[in-house]
């Protein structure tokens, strides 16, 4: 038996759904195809780049010749990979929600399974009217202090001082399916008034191996305000982060922060795209995170 071959896959073919969102506004826009078969990498590459999304998911069941396209035949499995406009990432928080509100839309409400390229997380989705309500397993999470090189070069691409930082939440490396600097602010102010030169971002992330930047303000022990520099993926900032989160939420949990088992992100208020995020944190050192949001369908082709 011949493997199966992708068809040419076009951009009428994606889905755009944007995730986190805050009522019936807001959220983070992502693209999501479904399909039999994942396209080549090339086509991924290319069609993610020309949606021009922060990101998009491609799924295909992972079960060799299980289509998923009658009725019934929902796949409870599926091979996920994300392209942002000029790189792969291996987990997407924003897009695996947009997924699961896919799957959820088209094969029903459930938990789905899904094989990334580093990692088996799942993903639930409920339909709520015009919404869904999804909700993601991050792979293990794990943070370690930042090198102060590293915080030295981020707080000056920033326009930041140490002073402006909360020393309640040390700057450090954090892992939930990808790796987030994260940089703790001591004021709604110093986070409102982030900018950056976007090439600048690209050439610190890639050196260090970084997908994102989480700039954060504590409101309260369980309310977070964020902010998600997205160079690296040729992005100036993300208006919603389930990967960023759930990095965050590890990151807290390492070190004694009094979560109370959540904590609850804005984040794209300054933007003009407020989303809102949900992070259930377990007691077990370096297990998955739960990101919970809804998400909205997006009216036509981007």
């Amino acid at each position: 038996m011949q493997p199966a071959v992708a068809p040419p896959a076009s951009l009428n073919d994606i889905e755009r759904i944007a995730a986190f969102s805050d009522g019936d506004a807001g959220g983070n826009p992502a693209g999501v195809w479904i399909g039999a078969v994942l396209p080549p990498q090339a086509q991924m590459a290319a069609l993610a780049r020309a949606l021009g999304f922060s990101e998009t998911a491609f799924a295909a069941p992972a079960t060799a010749g299980s289509s998923g396209a009658g009725p019934g035949s929902a796949p409870q499995a599926w091979r996920v990979r994300y392209f942002a406009p000029e790189s792969e990432v291996p987990f997407c928080g924003h897009a695996t929600i947009a997924l699961g509100a896919a799957l959820a839309r088209r094969f029903g409400d459930g938990r789905y399974t899904l094989q990334l390229n580093a990692a088996t997380i799942s993903v639930e989705g409920r339909s709520e009217g015009a919404r869904v309500a999804a909700s993601l397993q991050s792979p293990p999470t794990w943070s370690a202090p930042a090198p102060v090189a590293l915080v030295e070069a981020a707080l000056a691409l920033f326009g930041y001082t140490r002073a402006e930082l909360d020393p309640r939440i040390p700057p450090a490396l954090a892992h939930a399916g990808a790796d987030h600097l994260v940089l703790a602010l001591n004021s709604r102010e110093a986070l409102a008034r982030m900018s950056y030169a976007l090439e600048a971002g690209r050439r610190l992330m890639q050196e260090h191996g970084l997908v994102t930047v989480v700039l954060a303000w504590a409101e309260g022990p369980q309310l977070f305000h964020t902010r998600n520099p997205f160079a690296s993926g040729g992005v100036l900032e993300d208006p919603a982060t389930g990967a960023g989160t759930a990095a965050l939420a590890g990151y807290l949990r390492d070190l004694g922060w009094p979560h109370g088992g959540t904590i609850e992100v804005v984040q794209g208020e300054d933007m003009g795209m407020r989303s809102r995020l949900r992070a259930d944190i377990g007691p077990a050192p370096g297990a998955s995170i739960r990101v919970s949001g809804t998400a909205r369908v997006m009216d036509g082709p981007a």
